[in-house]
């Protein structure tokens, strides 16, 4: 009896950090069980040469397992598992992760789920006696666990969420006079809501989804707890990485106002083409009321070249094409900010603010529109502009550690990491670049990397690239654009990373964050 529970204590605390890190990565994986197991492939992969230690120790267990019998038999296993576990502890306490694991109910169920299953598992391998087993499966099974949970664990989700989103469809159909606005995009959606709330705010009661609450469950959490009587606009961020979910959320929140900011090859992995990805942003103009108001940037082609199977009236904004509604010229960038003209007809209105870059500034016309359609005059709309704050990690302005930083780490795409690129070539002195390359691009991912490489030249001095693995189609295009190779210099981690910049870099250089991968995404 005490054999098996030292050999249960062994197992459990060998198998403790395995498990974490398979709930955290599938935590990672948005909870998406495909996603989730295509990720586990890649990384065993990726990070085989990390694994040869305890597969070593387990490997020793099942040879003497087969060798030594008895009481002797069965301590051999426990030692191991006991070292495993101690290895796995100390590695855990020396990461930094980017994005630790958030401890939700959902995550608590799951953690219940994988007790469960590992038990069932713990309870078959002391019955059957095969204790020489017990290393490898401490190891391997949490991550194999965590793909059952998964399975498991659908219907009780699905459930759950079927029930918050139905207690959301009654609040919202009884706030009749809400004045319900949809912004959707591949980038810029999140920095568009901020800038639109800010507008809207200054003469509505206005309520917008906090931070990327986008998802259904986002929406719905953002509806049952903080939607009110007095609330007369709602703004609402729609995100979707899948066919169909624009759809969704269109029948879903059923805005009277829709907003496509851009479409472009963001999650191209899981839209599986362009088009699909082109038809389900635009099903926000399309599935408007008759009566309502659709809102286009027209400077991006694939929102221009679509024809719309809607009579809905729309308005147009951009900068480079000038044929729009609302159009910015006699645009000045500083390091302070940004200023330009609004023409919308006869009109031309100066703006100033705070935010830097053009995708900005169309994020603005956008909410100049829609601000305008709603009655909201020019003087509030200036004054909103000057006012408003940057945008948390999209070009937002910091100084970290008396160090200036442009701050752009939230999901980078093409066209947006190009324009920060254009914004960090207008500051002074040294300009940096901290990146660990776009994910979720497809099979045109390395080509769009590359891209961003070759970008690079003349509009930074010293390229920091993230990950050898992820980055080195960036590194590639570096190369091929002529950059000076010895001002590029590839870390394992962004803690590494920092520590090059605050060595080598001064409080008058800009630093740019272009993108901020999770650790599943990270090598």
């Amino acid at each position: 009896m005490i054999l098996k529970i030292l050999l249960a204590v062994s197992f459990v605390w060998a198998a403790l950090i395995p498990c974490k890190r398979a709930l955290h990565m599938f935590q990672q994986n948005r909870y998406e069980v495909k996603r989730y197991f295509k990720w586990m492939k890649e990384s065993w992969i990726l990070n085989a040469s990390k694994a040869v230690l305890p597969l070593a120790l387990c490997i020793v267990s099942l040879i003497l397992g087969a060798v030594v019998k008895g009481t002797f038999g069965a301590v051999i296993p426990a030692v191991i598992m006991f070292c495993m576990g101690m290895m796995l502890w100390s590695e855990e306490k020396k990461k930094n992760y980017i994005k630790p694991l958030v401890y939700t109910a959902r995550v608590k169920r799951q953690i219940a789920v994988m007790c469960i299953l590992a038990a069932v598992l713990l309870y078959v391998l002391l019955k059957t006696g095969v204790h020489f087993l017990m290393p490898l499966c401490a190891f391997l099974a949490p991550w194999l666990l965590a793909y059952l949970m998964a399975w498991i664990t659908i219907p009780v989700e699905s459930m759950i969420r079927n029930r918050y989103i139905n207690e959301a469809r009654k609040i919202l159909a009884d706030h009749k006079d809400l004045i319900r606005i949809g912004i959707t995009g591949s980038f810029g959606k999140t920095s568009t809501k901020n800038i639109m709330q800010s507008m809207l705010s200054e003469q509505y009661n206005s309520l917008m989804t906090p931070a990327s609450y986008n998802t259904p469950l986002g929406i719905t959490r953002t509806i049952r707890e903080m939607l009110k009587p007095i609330h007369k606009v709602f703004v609402c961020e729609m995100g979707a990485d899948h066919v169909g979910e624009i759809t969704y959320l269109m029948n879903f929140v059923h805005p009277t106002i829709g907003l496509v900011t851009s479409i472009g090859p963001q999650h191209l992995n899981t839209f599986g083409s362009q088009e699909n990805i082109i038809r389900e942003k635009m099903q926000m103009i399309e599935l408007l009321p008759k009566d309502g108001f659709g809102i286009l940037n027209y400077d991006n082609e694939f929102i221009r070249n679509y024809h719309i199977q809607n009579d809905v009236e729309t308005v147009t904004y951009g900068i480079r094409h000038s044929d729009v509604d609302y159009h910015a010229e006699d645009i000045v960038y500083s390091q302070t900010g940004s200023s330009f003209t609004v023409v919308h007809g006869d009109e031309r209105v100066r703006i100033e603010t705070k935010l830097l870059g053009e995708l900005n500034i169309l994020n603005i016309l956008s909410a100049i529109a829609c601000a305008r359609h709603l009655g909201v005059e020019w003087n509030v709309i200036q004054r909103a502009a000057k006012q408003m704050k940057q945008v948390e990690h999209r070009l937002e302005m910091r100084n970290i550690n008396g160090y200036r930083f442009i701050d752009d780490a939230f999901n980078s795409n093409p066209t947006g990491s190009a324009m920060a690129l254009e914004v960090l070539s207008m500051m002074p002195n040294t300009r940096v670049v901290v990146t660990p390359g776009m994910i979720d691009l497809g099979e045109k991912q390395a080509e769009y990397n590359k891209a961003f490489g070759e970008k690079m030249k003349d509009k930074a001095d010293i390229v920091i690239l993230v990950g050898e693995n992820q980055t080195r189609p960036i590194y590639e295009g570096l190369e091929e654009s002529g950059f000076d190779m010895n001002n590029v210099h590839v870390m394992k981690t962004v803690k590494e990373a920092f520590a090059f910049v605050y060595q080598h870099c001064t409080p008058k250089d800009t630093i740019l964050l272009e993108n901020d991968l999770p650790d599943a995404f990270s090598h």
